[in-house]
């Protein structure tokens, strides 16, 4: 094979295999759909909540800065909806994340008022009620670590937990990103 035959070759396997790599649907963490309220598919309140994810996923939002929020319709039927994503990934990743999510969390939580869907890369959340001002401190998922931890790991540990703690604070006063706040 020349040598130009074989760059040709690289070039192409190399690529495929970026288009396949960067085309990975985002790894699912975990949902949150309490059945509290729920809504029927002819509903109002549907019909919203259709026009609000088409909205957070259209091709016109924003992804520079990783978060959108936004409301459709009228209460008592009115969702608020808004996405975030994780701040060093990429615009494209962010909204091929977002794209993912608006397709899939109907799926998971088909008829819930009240949804919170995590993956590694973003975060999409929808409600019946104004999620945008009020903290939320349900829904969250622990991730434990079965494997031995000496003392000495610990302290290393918790001497890097108390400076990020220190930097994120820092950097989320003088930041515009939500990612950072």
């Amino acid at each position: 094979m020349s040598s130009s035959s074989s760059g040709s070759f690289i070039f192409l396997f190399l690529f495929f295999f970026l288009t396949i790599a960067s085309a990975q649907d985002p790894n699912y963490v975990f949902h949150n759909c309490p059945n509290t309220t729920t809504f029927t598919r002819n509903s109002t309140y549907f019909t919203n909540l259709q026009t609000l994810l088409s909205s957070l996923s259209s091709r016109n939002t924003s992804y520079s800065t990783g978060f959108q929020s936004t409301t459709a319709g009228q209460a008592p039927d009115r969702v608020t909806g808004l996405f975030l994503c994780r701040g060093d990934v990429s615009r494209d990743v962010c909204r091929s994340c977002v794209s993912f999510a608006v397709n899939d969390i109907l799926n998971r939580c088909p008829n819930q008022r009240q949804v919170m869907l995590h993956y590694d890369q973003c975060t999409l959340r929808y409600s019946n009620r104004n999620i945008l001002s009020t903290l939320n401190t349900h829904g969250g998922i622990i991730l434990v670590n079965t494997q031995n931890v000496t003392p000495r790991q610990q302290d290393l540990f918790t001497d890097l937990v108390l400076s990020t703690l220190n930097q994120a604070a820092t950097a989320a006063l003088y930041s515009s990103r939500k990612f950072d706040a």
